[in-house]
Order: structure tokens, then C-alpha cells, then sequence
């Protein structure tokens, strides 16, 4: 496994795709910190260059390391919610990342998961990485590698096996607004969340 590990983190810094197992589904994955990469991900997926695409990062520390703005109450909602399985989208002022977020590169989403073993490996000697689901537009979420299609398990430099995963997605929530806005319903439930981060908010 280890020299799985290493095989997958070479891949990622030297800007290939490789696909993780999350707290989640299986995610397709590349560097975030240069376009090409992530570019290259849209293209084996086929997913539309102007969707958003979240940063998954190790920790609160290399989120924080990774978009310093996350400051005052972006900060304090990231704390209340992360590590878990949620998708936070946040203000992002200075519009890092305009790669990853779209067509509104003044928000980006965020992920701070609670990786599988292997994955948690990877996460902590590359920091972070642009994270999708490892499926095909409209495709189920995979929840086991075998489950992941074919032409992007062949099309990847490494692909890490964590076992069988939940299978739900994670729970997108907007922070971008004046109120907080579900945009997805997923592996965690959504009212609980936005009870704890009015708790923190408080």
C-alpha cells in the first residue's frame, strides 16, 4: 500500500489525474494549484469548464493555508462544519483558484474530509486537491473503484483502492448570501448543519 501511496502522490505533483476514496464517493482528483491539471480532469470526466469544482484540502490548517481570506465568520462556519462530509461554498475575495470556481470566482467550495487511511496518506504530503466525483455526467456515484467507468480508470495514473464507501455525495451548502442557501442534500443531514454553524455564528 505504501508504495501505492507514493506512486499516487508522485501522480498528483507532477500534475496527472489519479482517483481517491473520500468519506464519501470516489473522487477523480488533480493538483489545484495550476490550471492544466485541473483543466485535464474536466476533459476525462467531460464535465463543463465554467462548473465549480471543489479544493478537498488535508486539514483546517491547509484550508486556512490554501485561502487565507477564510477569516472572521467564513472562518468560523468552516470550524463548526469541517472536518465532515460537507461541501461549504464561502467568499472567496481575492478569487483564488479561478480554475476551480466557474463562473463566480468570487465563492469556492471547500472540502475538509475524514479520509479512508490510504487517501488521509496521500492528503497529508500534497495538501490538498481538486476533487470530483469519480463518475461520468448523470453517472451514479461510485461508492466501490470497480463502480468508477472504465475510461477514467484507465485514463488515470493511479488509482487507490479505500473499499466500499457510503455512496452518497457530500451536503453542498452556500454561506455566499445573506442566508444560508441547501444546494444539496447528501451524506449528512442539512438542518443539523446550519443549526451548528448558527450556534457558532451566535
Amino acid at each position: 500500500m505504501e508504495d501505492e501511496v507514493t506512486r499516487t502522490v508522485e501522480a498528483i505533483r507532477t500534475g496527472k489525474p489519479v482517483i481517491l476514496p473520500t468519506d464519501t464517493v470516489y473522487g477523480l482528483c488533480a493538483t489545484p494549484y495550476h490550471s492544466g491539471p485541473v483543466e485535464e480532469l474536466y476533459r476525462l470526466k467531460g464535465r463543463e469548464p465554467l462548473q465549480p469544482t471543489a479544493i478537498l484540502a488535508s486539514g483546517l490548517d491547509m484550508l486556512f493555508e490554501c485561502i487565507p481570506e477564510l477569516r472572521g465568520r467564513a472562518g468560523t462556519i468552516a470550524r463548526a462544519l469541517l472536518p465532515g462530509p460537507y461541501t461549504l461554498i464561502l467568499p472567496n475575495p481575492s478569487c483564488r483558484y479561478r480554475w476551480l470556481t466557474g463562473t463566480t470566482p468570487e465563492a469556492i467550495g471547500v472540502r475538509v474530509p475524514e479520509l479512508p487511511r490510504p487517501a488521509a496518506a496521500v492528503l497529508a504530503r500534497v495538501g490538498a486537491v481538486a476533487a470530483t466525483s469519480a463518475n461520468l455526467p448523470g453517472g451514479p456515484d461510485p461508492r466501490r473503484l470497480a463502480e468508477v467507468p472504465g475510461e477514467l480508470r484507465t485514463r488515470v495514473a493511479a488509482a487507490l483502492d479505500g473499499g466500499e464507501l457510503p455512496g452518497t455525495p457530500s451536503t453542498v451548502l452556500d454561506f455566499t448570501g445573506e442566508e444560508p442557501r441547501v444546494v444539496r442534500d447528501g451524506a449528512a443531514p442539512a438542518d443539523e448543519a446550519l443549526e451548528r454553524v448558527g450556534a457558532a455564528l451566535a
